[in-house]
């Protein structure tokens, strides 16, 4: 008699032996001799179960009636008659020498209830307090060109020592322990070193508190500073969601109109003394969305005001890296000299928005309020990602990537400003002389809402400036993010929207 021929190895990807079949974690399988019913009758409801409850996937591979025997310790035959069971209820599948699965259609029409967790009654009463829905933009559909700001070239880090950080980093013993609050000291070292080079920022290692981007950052000094009814100024159009976490805070914005000079004081030296702003927030060295720049008068005029009301003033210098061809002004934090400016910074623009990393140089009475916060907020940021960045920073990648990211951005600053100035008469690119987009603000006879549809329709996707603002918006415009596009999709979207703003123009 002939012996059998060996069944074939199930393989995998690649044709690489499979990995032998096993059950979740979560799944736990018990057998209860002592219960009435047959021991295979508990294992079909209990694996029944799993399915119909989503612990085990459809189509998901089952260990062999053998494998499981061993680890519930019992007959062979246990096993074989449940899965017998459930194969005749259509809850599994057999394949021939491939094993037994779970079916890809479950019975009655029903399918796995994927993490269905029991939802509580909306009338609980932990869920009674409000929470603003947050302010993330939709996704675009598959295939559209978004002129989205906040967007970088992540590409460009492959060549500006980014993995031989990441490598060295990885290479470092990890501490055994929890970090400092404050940060790594190394990292927090390379950034005063850095804020002086790069900004003429002299503040010590000690005043930096390393946070997990702006966003936190925001909301750590809103939580260690206001009070509900207190009254905060907010640029006018401005950053939506510092807007949104001071008035989640129970504060009352203050409206400060910019203009081509950057935020206009008028409202703050006329305001009366009970609604004078307790904390000031501003983008001076490129305000968002607008464009523009603080003037150094302006710049200098608001400190005079902090100082002679007691006021404090967050700076996000959010992309103060990216100038073209003007020259650098100074930070409002390195003007200081009465200790009335937190000075928030961040890699999300320099790098990349997924690094999660960013800074406050605050004034030693605030910084010692922050850090109380932040250990009951997350303790202390990824001392891995910490390392990794204070290595950038100190072996000078940063600073060369940076550089050479100024010249890639400025190269597409031009593309874009060459590419929609057919649309003269029409618009006007503002903001180009610094960051990572600009306002294309349009002329009074256009609807922006009509020009932004009209692109969107041919596949470019255009935010419009009018959420940005808290009261009735009194600029028509656009923004143009140009940082995440290539050189082709900037003069394919620009074109577009050129075209876009004709036919508004002739309707």
């Amino acid at each position: 008699m002939p012996a059998p021929k060996p069944r074939p190895p199930v393989t995998g990807p690649q044709g690489r032996p499979a990995a032998r079949p096993t059950l979740p974690a979560d799944l736990i399988l018990t057998l209860d001799r002592a219960w009435p019913g047959s021991l295979s009758r508990q294992l079909a409801d209990q694996l029944r179960g799993a399915v119909r409850g989503g612990l085990l996937e459809p189509g998901q591979r089952l260990p062999s009636t053998r494998a499981l025997a061993a680890s519930l310790g019992v007959g062979r035959n246990v096993v074989f008659e449940a899965f017998e069971h459930l194969l005749a209820e259509g809850y599994l599948s057999g394949r021939d020498r491939s094993g037994t699965f779970v079916a890809p259609d479950l019975p009655d029409g029903t399918q796995a209830a994927q993490a269905a967790r029991p939802a509580p009654a909306t009338g609980a009463r932990w869920l009674q307090r409000p929470v603003p829905e947050p302010l993330i933009e939709a996704p675009s559909p598959a295939g559209t060109l978004e002129f989205r700001v906040g967007q970088t070239d992540t590409a460009a880090l492959e060549g500006s020592g980014w993995r031989r950080v990441w490598r060295e980093a990885a290479l470092t013993a990890l501490p055994g322990d929890y970090g400092d609050p404050a940060g790594d000291p190394a990292l927090r070292e390379a950034v005063a070193a850095y804020l002086k080079r790069a900004r003429g920022f002299a503040c010590r290692a000690d005043d930096v508190i390393i946070t997990g981007g702006a966003v936190q950052g925001v909301n750590l000094i809103a939580q260690a500073t206001l009070q509900p009814g207190d009254h905060v100024a907010f640029e006018e159009p401005g950053y939506r969601l510092a807007r949104q976490i001071f008035q989640e805070a129970g504060a009352r914005i203050v409206p400060l109109p910019v203009d081509d000079d950057g935020l206009s004081l008028e409202p703050l030296l006329t305001a009366r003394p009970a609604h004078a702003p307790i904390l000031l927030y501003t983008t001076p060295s490129h305000q968002f969305p607008l464009g523009v720049r603080l003037s150094v008068a302006r710049r200098l005029a608001l400190l005079d005001w902090a100082q002679t009301h007691d006021a404090l003033i967050l700076e996000d210098d959010y992309d103060s890296e990216f100038r073209y061809g003007a020259s650098p002004l100074p930070s409002l934090a390195s003007l200081d000299t009465g200790g009335n400016v937190v000075y928030l910074g961040t890699f999300s623009k320099v790098l990349a928005p997924s690094v999660r990393v960013g800074y406050v140089v605050a004034p030693r009475p605030l910084r010692e309020r922050l850090l109380r916060i932040k250990s009951k907020a997350d303790f202390h940021t990824s001392w891995p990602v910490q390392r990794a960045l204070a290595l950038m920073i100190t072996d000078g990648h940063l600073e060369r990537h940076i550089r050479r990211m100024r010249k890639t951005y400025a190269a597409r600053r031009a593309a874009l400003s060459e590419a929609l100035h057919t649309a003269d008469g029409h618009a006007r690119l503002m903001g180009l002389e610094a960051g990572l987009h600009a306002h294309l603000e349009l002329a009074p006879h256009l609807n922006a809402a009509r020009v932004t549809g009209l692109a969107r329709a041919q596949g470019v996707t255009v935010p419009s400036l009018s959420p940005y603002y808290l009261n009735a918006p009194d600029r028509n415009g656009l923004l143009l993010g140009y940082g995440g596009l290539s050189l082709p999709d900037l003069r394919r979207g620009a074109a577009v929207l050129v075209r876009a703003i004709e036919q508004a123009s002739r309707e």
